[in-house]
């Protein structure tokens, strides 16, 4: 019995003896919450539902606490159920209540913790999205494990999830790089609004063999040849590292594209027509404080130029155009602005703001001897994807990214993420699993499987504690993907990994010396097959291999 069973059975056993006594049913919230209390002396769940509608019922929270004990104990896989307090239930399950939650992961295998509550729902993701001046940052580097994440976290909800990525190739910062390009192709330094590192250096000498005599054309050709084969080679650079980094996209949405169809005008004239934009000292303004922003929006500057916003909300109007209900942005620390610059436009279209959720994602430090590292190799001012994959590797860059909320900024330790002991969170799950591994090796050795297996004599407390961590798994992905939280996947696979080690501190699992093979072992190898099957599932959600050998 999983926690989400339980829950459904204490709402129908609620409904139930509030009818009995003839009380107000309709004060039963739709869904009713058990949690694991701390202290497992007080039962394997608790639930506070009798505090929470007594008082509505017009009835003493502990004397509805006591009827609702009094049902659950006869009900089907409950051992007991018992009042504590003011009016808390603490429940216990039945041995082969808890094991149903085995039996349940090794028949769903890869699709257990899967659901369909977001069946239906078309949504777009955002992420990445760096300008193609320069290799991908940290801050970059954050949103591509975090977005890839929270990607596979909602398409298991059952949400039908496109990622993309917005090509930012129109504008200053274009310019700026094309110059830097010339610059270094002529051995001359950056230009003081520029870009500089190897790296300009390398894409310069590169678009020089594939053009040569570029540097010789006419100023506006020579301009032009350097943009469009320096943001090609900088941009297929981005992409093949990203695909090295398990990130790959459905879309590429080229920023340009919006300005050459004629997206953008088309936006523009439609906010005229509605009477969302108007004219103020040669410009024309978007009325987003009539939308909830804190102050209106440049669309078209006094020069006729398109602002950069004109580009967002043409491109906002295409995600609708594709179908999706839901665009998601993943936004760096500097854009807090655009949340409600963002859901102004959609208002403005007579959309649901709603339809725009923006995602704000904190700094990345790196740490090594106790001391930040700020200078990369390659790109001269910013540490980049490729200097934390070079120094700790994929799985524990990933893993480190993901595990902390977006809200907070976090510093990675270099020597801690690289280390191999338990202290290095992905070390200590990824070992978890190749610890199940080899048991399974060990196990299909000696010829035994957990085939018909009687998981009703898991009954030792690690046992039924590490059942009861399984059965958390689809409420925690379940959770990660309402509140777009890809951390709390990574926090519950340390948990799951934490209770599988005691377990296994704890109980013997395979037969030892002359011991014959008896169905305790059985069972034992069942719950260590379906601990391995969430420890992957969990890891595949976050991008992060489950090996078999450590």
């Amino acid at each position: 019995m999983t926690p989400a069973d339980l829950a459904e059975l204490l709402h129908g056993t609620a409904a139930r003896v509030l009818a009995e006594r003839d009380l107000d049913v309709s004060v039963l919230p739709e869904t009713l919450t058990v949690e694991r209390p701390r202290n497992p002396e007080h039962g394997d769940y608790a639930t506070n539902v009798a505090m929470q509608v007594a008082k509505k019922a017009g009835v003493n929270p502990r004397e509805l606490a006591t009827w609702l004990a009094e049902a659950l104990t006869a009900a089907d896989g409950i051992e007991s159920a018992e009042v504590a307090g003011p009016g808390f239930l603490n429940i216990r399950l039945a041995a082969d209540a808890q094991g149903a939650i085995v039996a349940k992961v090794l028949t769903e295998l890869s699709a257990y913790g899967n659901s369909d509550a977001l069946a239906g729902r078309k949504i777009n993701l955002e992420f990445v999205s760096a300008n193609p001046t320069g290799p991908i940052h940290l801050g970059g580097t954050r949103w591509a494990a975090v977005g890839d994440a929270l990607g596979r976290i909602l398409s298991t909800q059952g949400a039908e999830v496109t990622r993309e990525y917005y090509f930012n190739d129109h504008g200053a910062q274009i310019d700026r790089f094309t110059r830097s390009l010339i610059a270094a192709a002529e051995g001359e330094p950056a230009p003081e609004d520029g870009y500089a590192g190897d790296y300009i250096v390398d894409i310069a000498a590169e678009v020089q063999k594939r053009a040569p005599g570029a540097l010789d054309l006419p100023e506006a050709e020579r301009h032009e040849t350097f943009r469009s084969i320096g943001v090609d080679l900088m941009f297929a650079h981005i992409k093949r590292t990203l695909h090295e980094f398990g990130v790959d996209f459905d879309v590429y949405f080229h920023e340009n594209s919006l300005f050459e169809s004629g997206a953008v005008d088309k936006a523009v004239e439609t906010l005229k027509g509605s009477g969302n934009l108007y004219n103020a000292d040669g410009a024309w303004w978007l009325k987003s404080t009539d939308f909830g922003d804190d102050k209106d929006r440049v669309v078209i500057k006094s020069d006729g130029n398109a602002a950069y916003i004109a580009g967002d909300i043409a491109y906002f109007q295409d995600k609708r155009s594709r179908g999706f209900d839901l665009c998601i942005y993943m936004l760096g620390a500097d854009h807090h602005g655009y949340i409600g610059r963002l859901k102004a436009a959609a208002a403005a279209f007579g959309d649901d703001p709603d339809t725009v959720e923006v995602m704000i994602g904190q700094m990345v430090n790196l740490v090594r001897d106790g001391q930040a590292v700020k200078m990369s190799k390659r790109a001269g001012t910013v540490i980049t994807l490729d200097d934390l994959v070079e120094a700790i590797g994929v799985d524990a860059a990933r893993y480190a990214l993901v595990r902390s909320s977006v809200d907070q900024s976090i510093d990675i330790d270099l020597e801690l993420w690289a280390s191999a002991g338990n202290e290095n969170p992905v070390y200590y799950v990824q070992y978890a699993h190749a610890r199940l591994s080899s048991i399974a090796r060990n196990a299909a050795d000696l010829g035994l499987s957990a085939e018909g297996a009687n998981l009703a004599l898991l009954t030792h407390d690690r046992e039924g504690d590490l059942i009861r961590t399984i059965g958390e798994y689809p409420r925690v992905v379940a959770k990660a993907a309402e509140l777009r939280e890809p951390h709390r996947v990574a926090r519950y696979l340390e948990e799951l990994a934490g209770a599988y080690h005691r377990f296994y501190d704890a109980c013997r699992i395979l037969p030892q010396g002359d011991e014959e093979p008896g169905d305790l072992h059985t069972a034992r190898l069942a719950l260590c097959a379906a601990a391995r099957q969430v420890l992957a599932n969990g890891l595949g959600l976050l991008g992060v291999s489950a090996p078999e050998r450590m």
